[in-house]
């Protein structure tokens, strides 16, 4: 996970707008909910993850191909963060017709890593 892109503004509008693959994303969301591969014993080590996800989740999910993670990563998302989507980057959402689950799961994954970002610069 040590290629990943850095979390910019332009890294979720590339999630939202499908150009960042979904194995990028997933590893974004991996990244920052503590989860880290261990290439020498090719396990994965879940040490810094919280026992609420690493309960349910002992590997980390699809967030994209799979609806149960994404529903628990939106209900994480603090109640003041919800719009975050919305009011930072002025997303409007997308057109009828050219949506499904897969695009509104990046949305969701967009939405969370702002919220995270937003969690760790004021921790910060």
């Amino acid at each position: 996970m040590s290629d990943l892109p850095p979390l910019t503004t332009q890294t979720i509008w590339d999630i939202v707008n499908d150009v960042v693959d979904d194995a990028i994303a997933n590893q974004l969301v991996w990244q920052a909910l503590g989860y880290r591969y261990d290439p020498d014993r090719q396990v994965w080590d879940t040490e810094a993850v919280d026992p609420s996800w690493r309960d349910d989740y002992p590997e980390p999910p699809d967030f994209i191909a799979h609806r149960p993670p994404t529903v628990k990563l939106t209900r994480s998302i603090p109640q003041p963060d919800k719009q975050l989507l919305k009011e930072e980057l002025g997303f409007k959402g997308y057109k009828l017709g050219e949506f499904g689950p897969r695009q509104t799961r990046r949305a969701t994954i967009a939405n969370w890593l702002l919220s995270y970002r937003k969690q760790q610069a004021e921790a910060g």
